[in-house]
């Protein structure tokens, strides 16, 4: 019975194996003029971090959630802030009622100044009529050079007050911007990949809350052998199927060509493919079409890339662009609104 069970358990195998041979070497060969090879999406990553130290107060979304351009992502806790931004605003008016009695004071030592300076005047006339001594002249004088000296005091001090305003203003602005930046927004349309900071942390100064993938700049890089790398034009028209999508390529477009070659990037390799030289190769997805299949944008998702290395070649049926369904899939993630 034993016997019976091997020898069905190695036909099933035998089966299974000649099946996928099958399937493998019945796919349909790329026609001249394209080159495909297996690669990896991947997505430009942004961190969304702190710029002040602080205490986070809340976060506001989980992993995987989608978040829209200018939303609101966190908020760190800023009741100092708004302690150190009264006083600041309580110096401003100190500082505005101190310049208030400074240009008052300016005002009464200036009328000083010009009343001395007139009967300094008519002493000086009248003591070479002889109707005034010297002695009187001189002193009208020593009250004008007294008062000039008071109201130049009065002024300094008015722009001291002045000074005092602007420095006052200048933390207050501050503070206000501080606060402003405590509120953490997204930066562009981006998808949370890992929430970093739970309320409650203290995090210093560029403490990361967030990591995100930008879901407007979402590439593949493939790597292509020197005999084919060499017909790649920068520009040249793209495919992306993803193995999550394989009904659905993805229109692309080479953004890049490495100028230098590079051995084959795998994680294990023979000695034989060590010797083989090849050229990344950069596949930038199509913006316009990149949110139909948002839900597959994953860094690290596999698929396959083909070039366009003849312009004049037509794309294969298998690769030609078809409209997605709109009820294909739901999108990862939330959009709530805060």
């Amino acid at each position: 019975m034993r016997k019976k069970l091997i020898v069905v358990a190695v036909v099933i195998i035998a089966a299974a194996g000649g099946a996928g041979a099958w399937f493998i070497l019945s796919k349909p060969a790329l026609p001249p003029g394209f080159a495909g090879v297996n690669g990896r999406l991947e997505a430009k990553q942004i961190d969304i971090s702190t710029k002040y130290e602080g205490r986070i107060k809340e976060v506001l979304f989980d992993e995987g959630d989608t978040v829209e351009a200018g939303q609101i992502v966190a908020r760190m806790d800023i009741e100092p802030l708004q302690a150190q931004l009264r006083n600041a605003e309580a110096k401003i008016r100190e500082a505005e009622d101190n310049r208030r009695t400074a240009l008052a004071n300016v005002a009464v030592k200036k009328a000083e100044y010009s009343y001395s300076d007139k009967q300094y005047r008519r002493s000086k006339e009248l003591v070479g009529r002889g109707a005034v001594s010297e002695q009187e002249r001189d002193i009208d004088l020593a009250n004008v050079q007294s008062n000039k000296a008071a109201l130049l005091g009065a002024e300094a001090q008015a722009v001291r007050t002045q000074s005092a305003i602007d420095a006052a203003t200048a933390e207050a602005e501050r503070l206000k911007a501080e606060i402003a930046d405590s509120v953490l927004k997204a930066p562009i349309r981006v998808r949370i990949q890992n929430r970093l900071a739970e309320p409650g942390e203290v995090l210093p100064a560029g403490g990361k809350v967030y990591s995100t993938i930008d879901l407007s700049n979402v590439y593949m890089y493939i790597f292509l052998p020197e005999r084919v790398a060499g017909k790649v034009a920068l520009g040249a028209d793209a495919r992306i199927v993803l193995d999550a999508a394989p009904d659905y390529p993805i229109r692309a477009i080479v953004s890049y060509v490495s100028p230098s070659a590079q051995f084959t990037p795998k994680t294990v390799e023979t000695a034989e493919e060590r010797h083989n030289l090849t050229f990344r190769v950069k596949l930038q997805l199509d913006k316009d079409r990149l949110r139909q299949y948002e839900p597959y944008v994953k860094t690290g998702i596999p698929g396959m890339g083909y070039v366009r290395l003849d312009g004049s070649a037509e794309w294969p049926p298998m690769l030609q662009n078809r409209p997605v369904p709109e009820n294909l899939w739901q999108a990862t993630g939330s959009h709530t609104s805060n």
